[in-house]
C-alpha cells in the first residue's frame, strides 16, 4: 500500500526539516512505501531551496515549484494530480496539522471510509483567527446551503477513487473541502490535536479570506441570485401595497400635493439595488469568462525526484 503526503509550501522555511522527520517516524507504523509531495506555491522566503536539498538526501521527497502564488487550494490539486497513492493525505505544512495523527487517520479509515477527516476539538490559533474563520464559514455556509464545519479544514486522508472524482471536477476556482463533501463517497470525521504554528502567522488576512469565499460561493452556489430574485419580489409586493394605499389616500382627498422625501429615498433605494443586482450578476458572468477562457489553475515551473 503506497501512501501520498500532500502539503503546499508557503513561507514556512524553518519547520520542513522538522515535518519531514515527523513524518517518517509516523508513517513507520502505517507504510514503507510512502511519497512526500510538497509544493511550493512561491513563497517569499528560502523554503524551496530549503526543500531542494531534503530532497537530495530523501528521494520519497518529491517537489513541485510553482511558476508564482496560485493560493493554497490550487497548489493541492497541482499535489493531487502528481500523487499515485492508494491514500493520500493532504495537511499543511506549519505543523499545526500534527504527522503524528496519520496513523490514526489510516486506522479509521480502515473501517471502511473513504474520507476521513481530521476535526480540531481545540483549535491554537489567535482570537482573531478563530472570528475570521467563523464568519468565513458562516458566510460559506449560507449562501452555498451547504452545511460548513469550522473545526474541519483541509487535514484528512482520501481515498484513490475519491481524489480521481475531484480531480475531475472541472471548476475554475478550486476549494478541497466543499469539492470533497461533492463528490460524496463514505466519509467520517476523527478528532484529533491541533498544535500551535511553529514559525510566523497565517497568510490569510480578513481580506483574503474575503475574497476566497467571493470566489467560492460564485463558484459553486447561484443563492446569491436566487436571494435577489426573492427580494426583488418582495420589494414589488410592498410598492404594490404602497400604491394600493396612496390612490386611496388620493381618492379619499388626503393627498394634495405628493412628498419629495419619499420620492428621493425610493428612487435612492431601488437605484441602489438595481446596481447591487447588475454588479452580482456582473461578477457571475466575469467568472464564466473566466472558465470559458479555460486556463491552467496552476504552472508548474520545476519538478524535482519525479523520475522524469
Amino acid at each position: 500500500m503506497k501512501l501520498s503526503i500532500v502539503s503546499p509550501v508557503y513561507r514556512c522555511e524553518a519547520c520542513l526539516e522538522d515535518l519531514i522527520i515527523r513524518l517518517g517516524v509516523s508513517l513507520k507504523s502505517v507504510t514503507s512505501d510512502y511519497e512526500f509531495i510538497f509544493i511550493n506555491d512561491g513563497g517569499p522566503d528560502k523554503s524551496w531551496e530549503k526543500l531542494q536539498d531534503l530532497a537530495v538526501e530523501n528521494k520519497a521527497i518529491k517537489l513541485l515549484n510553482l511558476s508564482r502564488n496560485f493560493g493554497q487550494h490550487a497548489a493541492i490539486t497541482a499535489g493531487l494530480a502528481e500523487s499515485i497513492g492508494e491514500w493520500v493525505v493532504v495537511m499543511d505544512c506549519d505543523l499545526q496539522d500534527l504527522p503524528e495523527e496519520i496513523p490514526n487517520l489510516y486506522q479509521k479509515a480502515q473501517e471502511g471510509y473513504d474520507i476521513v477527516l481530521a476535526e480540531r476539538v481545540v483549535r491554537n490559533d489567535s482570537f482573531y483567527k478563530k472570528m475570521t474563520s467563523k464568519f468565513f464559514y458562516f458566510i460559506l455556509s449560507y449562501l452555498t446551503g451547504t452545511k460548513q464545519d469550522t473545526s474541519v479544514a483541509n487535514f484528512g486522508i482520501y481515498k484513490r477513487n475519491v481524489i480521481q472524482e475531484v480531480l475531475k471536477m472541472g471548476d475554475y476556482i478550486k476549494f478541497l473541502p466543499l469539492m470533497v463533501k461533492w463528490v460524496g463517497f463514505r466519509s467520517c470525521k476523527l478528532q484529533v490535536k491541533h498544535a500551535n504554528r511553529s514559525e510566523g502567522s497565517s497568510s490569510y488576512s480578513l481580506l483574503k479570506l474575503l475574497r476566497l469565499s467571493a470566489d467560492v460561493i460564485l463558484s459553486f452556489s447561484d443563492k446569491p441570485l436566487k436571494i435577489l430574485v426573492k427580494l426583488g419580489f418582495i420589494i414589488s409586493f410592498m410598492a404594490l401595497v404602497f400604491g394600493i394605499y396612496m390612490l386611496y389616500s388620493f381618492l379619499n382627498g388626503d393627498i394634495i400635493v405628493q412628498g419629495y422625501a419619499s420620492l428621493i429615498i425610493s428612487l435612492w433605494f431601488l437605484s441602489g439595488l438595481i446596481i447591487s443586482m447588475l454588479g452580482l450578476v456582473g461578477l457571475y458572468v466575469g467568472k464564466s469568462f473566466d472558465k470559458v477562457k479555460n486556463r491552467q489553475v496552476y504552472i508548474i515551473k520545476e519538478k524535482v525526484n519525479f523520475g522524469e
